[in-house]
């Protein structure tokens, strides 16, 4: 059994990584960039679809997060990373979406899925099962808190317009503008006037020639 995609889905499918989950406190957080798409769980080895006992097909939720990882091996890693819902993490997703007000998932909110715990093996030959907590912001929210980018410098925030930076001195220049500049400047104004007057037989007038 498997759930029919819309053309735009089916055009753009493919290329995230499933997120992963090796240890406890491994996370994965981002934005919902694709519509989740409810889909029929396969075997791991084989690919083929899965079913219970009573021969209802295992179904699944798949997330697909726009995220900061990198695989520093894969040049072509865009950060996208797919989330395969089922068992106790839909359990920890459902009580997050409730707990933000939101309906459900949506393209824009912003998910994030923890790995905190193992639980208890119903079969001492399985692994223990991995136990999640998850947290979510709805698109609307998530853009709320989307920092505004910086004004560019030298323009005014209110109304927009271009201004003059302040003058700045060039790189190993010193700034006129220091105080303490200006007293060293006056000082040695004052030295050389000083130094014409004594030359001048003490007279400050500028010799007749």
């Amino acid at each position: 059994m498997s759930t029919p995609l819309d053309a735009n889905s089916f055009l753009m499918a493919g290329g995230a990584k499933s997120a992963r989950f090796e240890q406890p406190g491994a996370f994965v957080v981002g934005r919902i960039s694709e519509q989740p798409v409810v889909q029929q769980q396969k075997d791991f080895s084989t690919g083929e679809p899965l079913f219970w006992n009573d021969g209802q097909p295992r179904m699944q939720l798949s997330v697909t997060l726009a995220t900061d990882q990198r695989d520093p091996a894969d040049t072509d890693d865009d950060g996208s990373r797919r989330i395969y819902v089922k068992g106790q993490m839909k359990q920890a997703i459902q009580q997050a979406v409730r707990a933000s007000g939101a309906r459900g998932l949506e393209v824009g909110g912003v998910l994030k899925v923890t790995y905190v715990r193992n639980g208890t093996a119903s079969n001492p030959r399985f692994n223990p099962p991995k136990e999640y907590a998850a947290e979510y912001t709805p698109a609307a929210q998530a853009e709320l808190n989307t920092p505004e980018p910086a004004a560019p410098t030298g323009v005014d925030t209110t109304t927009g317009e271009i201004t003059a930076p302040a003058a700045s001195a060039a790189p190993g220049q010193p700034d006129l503008n220091d105080p303490a500049v200006k007293a060293l400047l006056a000082q040695l104004q004052g030295q050389q006037r000083q130094a014409a007057s004594a030359a001048n037989g003490g007279s400050t007038e500028p010799p007749p020639f």
